[in-house]
């Protein structure tokens, strides 16, 4: 067993090793100026290796994030709580944290990441597939029939454009410390909607 475990922890520290490194390949020169080939050669690697663990290219960057998905599923399952109730708190304590999931973070590596993420349009598209098994996730946590799935789908869509608004607000200037209340504000507003349609998943 503690070998598995030790191949484990290469094996991660390859996935984060390679990912900072083509990151940062790609925030210098551009997503689409770099090459597999040259990420492959500055991790000292082969391209087979290299996609033995990274099957596309944006996988390299979304790896940064594929930590938090199925997030929101986790959430649910592991609280006492009514759906939104929970999915609420841990979006206001993240917001707290000024989590990067949030958005609401203003630190330049962070807001650099953000700006390579959603101003690259192959990522954007790859994105959607993470979005996706999020919401799937979450779908099977709530029950898993048709209402259960629309309603996954206006979770994460809500924590998608709560997030990206965030995002937004910062990247044009203004600090996290001064868009904080207001996206408490829109965060406790838009989670109220939620919960107004969708009783069943809410606080009765």
């Amino acid at each position: 067993m503690a070998e598995i475990g030790l191949r484990e922890r290469k094996r991660q520290r390859m996935y984060q090793v390679v990912s900072d490194l083509a990151i940062g390949l790609f925030l210098e020169k551009g997503f689409d100026a770099v090459s597999v080939a040259e990420v492959a050669a500055a991790a000292e690697i082969s391209k087979p290796t290299l996609f033995r663990y990274f099957p596309a290219k944006e996988d390299l960057v979304l790896h940064r994030i594929a930590d938090h998905e199925g997030e929101a599923a986790r959430v649910v399952a592991a609280s006492d709580a009514a759906p939104l109730t929970a999915l609420r708190r841990a979006f206001l304590a993240g917001l707290e944290r000024h989590d990067p999931v949030t958005g609401l973070s203003d630190d330049p590596g962070v807001l650099a990441f953000h700006t390579l993420l959603y101003g690259t349009p192959a990522l954007v598209a790859r994105l959607h597939g993470h979005l996706e098994r999020s919401e799937a996730a979450l779908a099977d946590v709530l029950g898993g029939d048709l209402e259960a799935r629309l309603a996954a789908g206006q979770i994460v869509a809500v924590q998608r454009i709560l997030a990206q608004e965030n995002w937004r607000r910062i990247a044009a200037g203004e600090r996290a410390a001064d868009v904080r209340g207001e996206a408490v504000a829109a965060a406790e507003r838009a989670f109220g909607l939620l919960a107004a349609g969708l009783p069943r998943f809410a606080d009765r």
